[in-house]
Parts: structure tokens; sequence; C-alpha cells
């Protein structure tokens, strides 16, 4: 089973997701410019809308950081050890994992950890804390083989417990959705059960300038000008998003717990409605919210519907951005299930404020975002084994 998600959503002027000079993200679509949203800015902001708004528990919600080390010594001093033998034995037993600490006592690279997977670290340091307190500053030297050596220098049924601690990473469902990639472990790696596409204006987009000046509150009176000049870009877009989950995926990362499963999916699907992108929200607070709203659960196949937008739309006197942008997706899907059918669609429910710009996807308009979510537990629950499902 495939879960899709697709939303329409109209943002005030703003500079959500910036490049490398400040400005609005953009890209050639259509052949012309468009605002952009990145995939990695709208799963950050979906991580972060899990935790804020409670809608997974915070033991079921993984740690990116750089910072483990950090993390470990906490826990071991919790425990009553020594800071720098605490130190000491976290570096050591990160070595042992093949994880090489760098500058300022961080990884060379994010890691992307569940909660368990951090206390079952800290537990081994505490079990295994001779061993890993005789190792040698020899053992963990930096440079070509040192990461192998390292590995090698702890006794084997050491190493052999720090090997199997990362295998509880399924337990954590943002992990199990977004995946993870170790470099130096790859055998622990965790394949994305989710694709999160980049988000596009439906419509041209040119990027503006907010030229602003301050005054300094202490000024003389008598003293002309600004004492600060500068300007912001922004843009203004009514955008499309398009993610999927692939549901077998989903519960084979996470240990084929289905129940955390459909939470996962439903958590993800709220997430994704409620998240927005932090960017200079302090200056221009473009807190809007999606217009339009659509679940769609398949048996294979993922569609996209940006190609709806291929043509950019452009409202006449009487119309609004968003009511076109719906009208063109609703337009889109027609078109593709007239050309390839449906067979294999158990469901597609629409929310909207835009209901009567719907004609291809009106029967599947739903009152509310909750009532959505509630066809779309229906549709979950039915494929769970425990419920005579298929597995």
């Amino acid at each position: 089973m495939k879960i899709e998600l697709h939303i329409i959503q109209n943002f005030a002027p703003s500079n959500l997701n910036r490049d490398d000079t400040g400005a609005p993200k953009d890209c050639e679509f259509g052949g012309c410019r468009r605002a952009r949203i990145s995939s990695q800015c709208l799963k950050r902001s979906v991580r972060r809308a899990f935790n804020a708004n409670r809608l997974l528990p915070e033991e079921r919600l993984g740690i990116r950081t750089k910072r483990v080390l950090n993390e470990l010594i906490r826990r071991l001093r919790g425990e009553g050890r020594p800071e720098e033998a605490a130190r000491s034995v976290a570096v050591n037993a990160l070595k042992t994992m093949g994880l090489e600490v760098a500058k300022e006592d961080k990884t060379q690279y994010l890691l992307f950890l569940s909660p368990a997977e951090i206390d079952a670290m800290a537990e081994l340091c505490l079990n295994h804390w001779a061993p890993l307190a005789e190792m040698s500053a020899e053992d963990g030297a930096r440079g070509k083989g040192a990461k192998k050596a390292a590995k090698g220098a702890a006794p084997k049924e050491v190493g052999a417990d720090f090997q199997r601690v990362l295998l509880d990473g399924r337990r954590a469902a943002d992990l199990a959705l977004f995946g993870r990639m170790l470099a130096d472990l790859p055998d622990r790696n965790i394949d994305a059960a989710a694709q999160v596409a980049h988000a596009i204006s439906t419509h041209r987009v040119q990027t503006e300038f907010d030229y602003y000046t301050a005054v300094d509150d202490l000024k003389p009176g008598d003293t002309q000008g600004a004492d600060m000049i500068g300007t912001i870009p922004f843009n203004s877009a009514c955008f499309y998003r398009y993610a999927n989950v692939d549901l077998e995926e989903l519960v084979r990362n996470l240990d084929h717990d289905w129940e955390l499963a459909r939470q996962t999916v439903r958590a993800f699907v709220q997430a994704s409605v409620q998240a927005i992108p932090t960017g200079k929200q302090t200056s221009m607070a473009a807190q809007n919210v999606p217009s339009f709203v659509m679940v769609v659960v398949r048996e294979h196949g993922l569609w996209s519907l940006a190609n709806a937008f291929v043509r950019p739309v452009h409202p006449r006197r009487d119309e609004d951005l968003v009511q076109v942008s719906v009208v063109a997706l609703d337009r889109h899907w027609g078109n593709l299930t007239e050309m390839y059918g449906s067979d294999g669609i158990h469901g597609a429910w629409v929310a909207t404020m835009e209901s009567e710009a719907l004609r291809n996807l009106a029967s599947g308009r739903v009152s509310s975002l909750s009532a959505l979510l509630a066809n779309l537990d229906q549709a979950l629950v039915a494929r769970d084994p425990m419920n005579g499902g298929r597995s």
C-alpha cells in the first residue's frame, strides 16, 4: 500500500527557505522560474512538528546530531562516573563502532539515532567500562587505517555488542520514515519509507527586495539619516507539495509494529499540514495553512501531480491564485485517471476551502482534515493483518 499526500499552500510575502546568497530558493519548471522549498527543509519542518505538536511520543522520535559524545558523557556522568573518565570511555566506545570523533568533540558527520540507541550505547559503556578505559591513546589515533584499528582494539565481545547497538533505530518513527545513511556502518543504514518532493510554485515568480532602514532610538533629533540600511529578498507564492509513504517499507523499518506504523502515517499527514518552514518568520510571519489537502491510498504506482502546473497558472480578474491552482490540479487528476484508470486506488479524500473548484475529485471531498484522517485510519486498519488485512 502507498499513501500519497498532495497539498496546495499559498504563502504571504516571505523567505522561507534561503539559498547561499540569502535569496528564496527557486528553480526552472515548465520553462519559467518558480519559487521552491527544498525537501530537506520540509522534512525538518515535519520532524519539528512531530515534537512541537506532540503527534508522536518523544521516545519514538530520533535525534540528528554530531554531538552524540556529549550525550553519552551526560548519561555516564548521571551514573556517577568522573567526567574525564566518562569522556575517555565514550570516545573509545564510538571508535569501537567505527565512528571517529573529530574537532570540537563532534562526529565527522550528522548521525540520525533513536533515543534507545543512545541509551544502549551508554549502558554498554557502563557494562564494558574497564576494557574501554584501558584502550590506549594509540588505539584512537587518527589517520589512514585509524578507524579500522580502533574497531579492532577493543575485546571481541565488546566490539560485537557495540556493532549490534544500532539495530534499535527502527523504533524511531521519523528515522523509519526518512531513513539514514552511516558512511562507516553501511549495514546499519535504513532505507527511507517516505519520499518528499521539493515544493514548487504553481505560477511564475520573481524575487522582490525589501529595502529597510533603522534609526537609533538615542539619536539626536538634529541629525539626519538612518543608522542602518539593507535589503531582504522575498517572494509570495502558492506552492504545490507532494510526498508519499510506502507502508510496507515503513512497517518493515518499524520492526513490523503495525500500530506504530499507523500512528506514524497519521502523524506524518498531520505534521505535513502543520509544518511551516521557519526562515525569516520573525520579520515576515507567513503563517499560512494549506487551502487544499488530498490523501490517496493505492496498491501500486505513484502520481506526483506537479505536471498540473507545467503551464503556470494565471488567475483572471474574477479568480484567485489558490482557486485556479486547485482547478488545474483537479483537471490533471481527471486526465490521469482517464488515461491510466483508477485500478488499485482504494481512496482519494480531499479537504479544501475551494470545494467549488472540484469536478473530478468532488466525490472524495470531506468536510474537514479530521474527517480525512478518519478515512485514512479506516484504510490502514483494514490493511492490518491483525484485523484480517493483507500484510
